[in-house]
């Protein structure tokens, strides 16, 4: 995995996250302003929208540059629409990464050839 590609699905993965605590906070606002006086959906809503284009964005860029599957991009992106999938997004993205670094590293040391 070369530098771009490492960096595309690091910043997929470091946005995942909040992307989902955004989308929970969402929920959570709007039963608030349902059931109080509360509103803050509106501020929530742009928070959240933000990060969701951006979640979209670093996805494509990860999916062009990793060259994943059609099933594993659809997997990413049905996990940015799902309320916490965002973390599991953030999870599975995690061991990519570091599987590609442990094989970056043996093909460097002559280990296998990969």
């Amino acid at each position: 995995m070369d530098l771009k590609t490492a960096s595309a699905i690091r910043r997929l993965r470091l946005v995942s996250a909040p992307e989902a605590v955004s989308f929970l906070l969402l929920l959570v606002c709007s039963v608030l302003k349902r059931t109080t006086d509360f509103n803050a959906v509106p501020v929530m809503g742009m928070v959240h929208g933000v990060l969701f284009v951006l979640y979209v964005l670093f996805w494509a860029d990860a999916w062009n540059r990793a060259r994943w599957s059609p099933k594993t991009a659809a997997l990413y992106f049905v996990l940015s629409v799902l309320p916490t999938g965002g973390f599991f997004a953030e999870r599975r993205l995690r061991r990519e990464a570091e599987d590609a670094v442990i094989a970056s590293r043996a093909r460097q040391e002559g280990v296998v050839n990969a």
